[in-house]
């Protein structure tokens, strides 16, 4: 699998609305969907690179796909 570098999680909202997710909620966290999946980025810079390859999974993509929306 390749490496995703902990990312900034403006960037990683961002790169997610780029893939059809829009913004639900705003608390600690932010919730985006798109309608058939739900995802929870942490507000914090930067999120650790697990973490955000087991949000990137959950929303349906792969490392690559992801890193070409950032």
């Amino acid at each position: 699998m390749p490496k995703l570098p902990g990312v900034n999680y403006l960037a990683a909202v961002r790169a997610f609305e780029k893939a059809g997710f829009h913004i639900l909620r705003q608390t600690k966290h932010i919730v985006t969907t798109n309608g058939e999946r739900k995802i929870t980025i942490p507000r914090h810079n930067p999120v650790n690179a697990i973490t955000m390859g087991g949000i990137v999974r959950d929303a349906g993509l792969s490392i690559e796909q992801f890193r070409k929306l950032l």
